[in-house]
């Protein structure tokens, strides 16, 4: 009960409830925004080096609430929302926003306005084709996006997974797999759920492999980003008091995933408690010899909640383990 409690208030100022309709006071479809530069000074957290961030506003009724991130090119991004909105916005090198966008993504005829049906809480980018796949929550589905994301190329029904506990991030390497976690797992000592696909999940016959993955205390999983050593980043969502949220980063290695195995990760770092907030976006892209994170935070469209994308160096990260289980080289 002493838990129950303090899980309780905190899923109350989170809000909105699932299952109810998006209502705004009004209805404002501009197209501007404003990016104001992070007042912190550069500091590091394991291999997590914080270099710059924006707080986000827009007088747009749907912006808000970003669930996934992408990065498509160099200083363009998409923010996706559990509204089933994107916001398409681009920072010059010195950090200026010189570009912005927000459009519908797709959504059921006559649902657009209801959240179990555009609940999108994961997103990868393809840059070779310009195709998106997406994770749906509550219909528990990966969709396959157009170049354009206006139109759902073909869809997949992912396992049965609990509401409101379904793809929270998706992984997509260059090779074609796509790696999906669920949120939690319930119940299950082993860990939350998770499957791994060869290829596109919406192909014809596609199966998944399924495994666990042991989160380890750090909460649960928000969101996941391939690294460019083959690895996995993984961002952790901890509800509290002080702070509310507390985000932590780890790594895991896709080598050990196998069918039913129990897979682990290794923390390299936090986001700092100044910048504290409810990270559920990630990007990682690797340029001129440096890897380079972006986080995008949730503001559930809550007034005490902010809009942040930050960007880290991942700096000293642990080295991987060879096949015969020792440690790579870095």
């Amino acid at each position: 009960m002493r838990r129950l409690l303090p899980a309780t208030l905190i899923f109350l100022l989170l809000g909105p409830l699932p299952g109810t309709a998006m209502r705004f006071p009004g209805v404002d479809e501009s197209q501007r925004a404003l990016a104001t530069p992070v007042g912190l000074a550069p500091v590091r957290s394991g291999s997590l080096r914080f270099v710059r961030g924006w707080r986000l506003q827009s007088p747009n009724s749907h912006f808000g609430g970003f669930s996934a991130l992408a990065r498509p090119a160099p200083g363009r991004f998409l923010l996706v929302s559990d509204n089933g909105y994107v916001s398409r916005l681009a920072l010059s090198p010195a950090g200026a926003l010189t570009a912005f966008r927000i459009d519908p993504l797709p959504a059921p005829p006559g649902k657009r306005h209801r959240k179990l049906a555009v609940d999108y809480e994961s997103f990868a980018f393809d840059p070779v084709s310009g195709r998106s796949w997406a994770g749906l929550e509550n219909v528990n589905q990966i969709w396959r996006l157009d170049p354009r994301l206006t139109r759902v190329e073909a869809k997949a029904a992912l396992p049965d997974w609990p509401s409101n506990s379904g793809p929270e991030a998706l992984v997509r390497f260059a090779d074609g797999r796509i790696i999906v976690f669920s949120e939690h797992g319930g119940d299950d000592p082993r860990g939350s759920e998770a499957v791994v696909y060869r290829g596109d999940p919406a192909a014809p016959n596609r199966k998944a492999v399924r495994f666990f993955y042991d989160t380890g205390g750090r909460g649960r999983v928000s969101d996941a980003a391939p690294l460019p050593d083959g690895r996995i980043l993984l961002v952790h969502r901890r509800l509290g008091f002080d702070p509310v949220f507390t985000t932590i980063l780890a790594v895991v290695d896709p080598a050990d995933i196998a069918p039913g195995a129990v897979v682990r990760s290794v923390t390299i770092g936090r986001v700092p408690r100044a910048l504290a907030d409810n990270f559920e976006g990630a990007a990682v892209a690797a340029e001129g010899g440096r890897t380079w994170l972006w986080l995008v935070s949730d503001n559930n469209f809550n007034v005490w909640q902010r809009s942040l994308l930050l960007q880290f160096e991942l700096v000293g990260l642990p080295p991987r383990r060879t096949a015969d289980g020792n440690k790579a080289a870095r």
